[in-house]
């Protein structure tokens, strides 16, 4: 039962740690609807591209959260990124 506890507490803990995907695309200047998902998906195949809007400096981890965020809240997608939201 002690280890069940102290899994759920880690992984909690590891939860409000990491970046969401907004906030790290927030900090980069970087907007889910500016680009449609296929595009965003290019962005994360081309190291050049990566580097162009910092992308390149995040952990493997952060990048495939950012890369998530994007896609799903992309221009075409079922729920874009609506200014003020």
């Amino acid at each position: 039962m002690k280890k069940v506890i102290a899994v759920v507490v880690l992984l909690f803990a590891m939860n409000l740690l990491a970046n969401s995907g907004k906030e790290l695309a927030n900090q980069l200047g970087l907007s889910a609807s500016s680009k449609a998902s296929v595009q965003w998906s290019r962005v994360f195949k081309k190291a050049r591209k990566m580097k162009k809007f910092g992308i390149d400096k995040l952990s493997d981890s952060d990048k495939i959260v950012l890369k998530k965020y994007l896609i799903n809240h992309a221009a075409d997608s079922d729920s874009p990124e609506v200014a003020g939201m």
